[in-house]
């Protein structure tokens, strides 16, 4: 790995990590769209209708990570082992959390003013289900906000080849889609 987290040797099978409201897979779209390797986005594969997990998602998962090139995001506990397990590095969107819970606040609702439709014909569900749901995505966000700290070390941990690239704002971001260019 180069000066200040930029990866030297070219990665084609990219993780981008962050909590929600991070950007993930905006980042993860235009990591691809800079470097021409195939994106792919793990919440179509996961969601189904009536927002469950599609029977086909782990196959899905492991077929994803065991092709040749590829970028998506770090999510889902099931899927997470399976796919450090074969990435080359893994892109670390970490901004502060002010910054994602702002910005997961107004997507969420956004989304529910307008009906967005999401995932399989799911839409986001009222936003008084914050005050009911324990795993609505407001709460769940802030209850899991510190997360990505440790799954990141363990995964280096039991990958030391994984290559790391650190993004702490989306200054650094931006900067690192600069160093990017088609495989």
């Amino acid at each position: 790995m180069g000066q200040h987290g930029v990866v030297t040797d070219a990665p084609r099978r990219l993780l981008v990590a962050g909590r929600p409201g991070a950007g993930k897979s905006t980042l993860a779209r235009r990591v691809a769209a800079a470097t021409g390797i195939p994106y792919t986005e793990l919440d179509v594969l996961h969601h189904g209708p009536g927002w469950n997990a599609r029977p086909e998602f782990d196959d899905d998962v492991l077929a994803l990570a065991q092709s040749p090139a590829w970028v998506t995001e770090w999510q889902y506990p099931q899927a997470r082992p399976v796919l450090v397990a074969h990435a080359d590095a893994i892109v670390w969107l970490d901004l502060p959390v002010r910054v994602t819970m702002t910005r997961l606040t107004r997507r969420t609702v956004s989304r529910v003013r307008h009906g967005t439709e999401l995932w399989a014909g799911n839409v986001e569900p009222p936003l008084r289900t914050i005050l009911t749901e324990p795993n609505h995505i407001i709460r769940w966000a802030w209850r899991t906000r510190h997360d990505y700290r440790t799954l990141v070390a363990d995964a280096r941990a039991e990958h030391p080849d994984l290559q790391l690239v650190h993004l702490r704002s989306q200054r650094a971001a931006d900067a690192y889609l600069a160093t990017l260019s088609p495989e």
